[in-house]
């Protein structure tokens, strides 16, 4: 079965630190490109950050930029998403998916998991 189970998320203070995970299963992890994107409430889905096959690109966007790092280990099919210096406006529902870029919040048929909401409250 093809799919991507998210975990991680939780509720932290602002200027606190979490790690986000994505298992893969069901498909070859380790040729695809993979990304992180959230979606509020009340909003549409923003695409947050993207990452090659091997690991070695990465992108992000500018409302993350030096504050989030995307990684993954291809030997344990794992996506990662570490998020410092957290802000009340990076409350959303966080979710992996299966591509590259902002195509992976515009297209349609896009693999992606069913998310873990991260909360940031004092």
């Amino acid at each position: 079965q093809v799919q991507l189970v998210e975990s991680g998320g939780g509720l932290v203070q602002p200027g606190g630190s979490l790690r986000l995970s994505c298992a893969a299963s069901g498909f070859t992890f380790s040729s695809y490109y993979m990304s992180w994107v959230r979606q509020a409430p009340g909003k549409g889905p923003e695409w947050v950050s993207s990452i090659n096959p091997g690991g070695g690109t990465t992108r992000y966007a500018d409302s993350v930029k030096g504050r989030f790092t995307i990684s993954r280990d291809n030997a344990k099919n794992t996506l990662y998403l570490q998020m410092n210096s957290l802000k009340p406006e990076d409350t959303a529902l966080y979710s992996c998916a299966r591509g590259w870029g902002s195509t992976v919040v515009a297209a349609s048929g896009v693999l992606r998991g069913q998310g873990t909401q991260v909360t940031v409250s004092s």
